[in-house]
């Protein structure tokens, strides 16, 4: 199976350069997916045989959980990789720890890493296939496609639907993703939060800005509420959190004035009384654990699709067909 037939090419880095077909192919492969996970026995044979080295140089545990789960339940043999207690803490270099896991042959590297460029920058010195799990500020294309299918699953087109990111953008690799995959399927984006936590120049990637929570409710059908990177708010960023949660957190009376039925996503894990209030987290219009859910069938079908597997033969992949190129 050559990565030549795989509809993404070799390598899943992010959703900047992926084509709206190609971003499609991704949740419609998805679909079928989520069945297996619901089975008593939860496993097609699909991935039987490949190796796949989770290497996750920063710390996670839904995303490295969920990539686990996804990876079993295609039946691929998994190896996992934290920073504490590799060689990567020794000074290992990348370029070392790569090469190391070639000669182990390997078929595919999952990996988060602190700095942004690093998934590329693996991606282009190994033949495995790579999957960006996160890397710096850059992007985090598995969240994104969890969220647009869920948003999906609701709301049913995406197009002409206006998708509103709140909160922390400037450190948001979730929010790039998003921006990039919810255009791409034309719905209409904007970004709200404090000016300190906006990127320079976000306009630029054609969404609109709003620096009043309020207004983003008015205008918005759906709401994606980023988690507040506390441990990156040392540079005084925001006053408080009780501040924070007054002006920009996400709260029932605020989402009882929306003008129609909102849907609330959040990437979590999420501050609760900080960018958003538990009744909202727990109330109806919150799809959160929804995403949780999607976030496993996405990934098998990532994982599914740069093995060579093609959209249409998904189907017949999770009755325990090969569907495999």
């Amino acid at each position: 199976m050559s990565h030549s037939t795989s509809p993404l090419g070799k390598d899943l880095i992010g959703l900047e350069h992926l084509s709206a077909e190609q971003i499609r192919s991704i949740l419609d492969t998805a679909e079928p997916f989520k069945e297996i996970s619901e089975r008593r026995i939860k496993k097609v044979p699909v991935l039987r045989g490949k190796t796949i080295v989770n290497l996750f140089l920063e710390p996670s545990t839904r995303t490295r959980i969920s990539f686990e789960f996804a990876e079993k339940r295609l039946s691929a043999d998994t190896v996992n990789i934290a920073s504490t207690g590799s060689s990567v803490q020794k000074g290992e270099t990348l370029v070392d720890t790569a090469r190391n896991l070639e000669a182990m042959r390997i078929d595919m590297v999952v990996i988060r890493h602190w700095a942004s460029g690093a998934a590329q920058f693996l991606a282009d010195r190994i033949p495995s296939n790579v999957i960006n799990a996160g890397d710096g500020a850059h992007e985090h294309p598995t969240q994104a496609l969890l969220d647009i299918l869920t948003i999906r699953d609701h709301r049913g087109s995406l197009e002409g639907l206006r998708v509103c990111v709140v909160g922390d953008i400037v450190h948001s690799r979730v929010a790039r993703s998003n921006i990039f995959g919810l255009l791409k399927l034309g719905a209409e984006v904007a970004v709200c939060g404090p000016r300190t936590l906006l990127p320079t120049g976000i306009e630029t990637l054609g969404v609109r800005v709003f620096h009043r929570v309020e207004e983003a409710i008015e205008w918005a059908d759906v709401l994606n509420v980023l988690r507040l990177q506390l441990e990156r708010m040392q540079g005084g960023f925001i006053p408080s959190l009780r501040e924070y949660n007054r002006f920009y957190g996400v709260t029932r009376e605020k989402i009882e004035r929306a003008p129609r039925d909102l849907l609330i996503l959040h990437p979590g894990p999420m501050n609760r009384g900080v960018e958003i209030d538990s009744d909202v987290a727990d109330g109806p219009h919150s799809v959160i654990l929804k995403q949780v859910t999607n976030g496993v069938a996405v990934r098998m079908a990532v994982l599914y699709l740069l093995a060579g597997g093609q959209p249409e033969q998904a189907e017949a992949a999770k009755r325990g067909g090969g569907g495999r190129g």
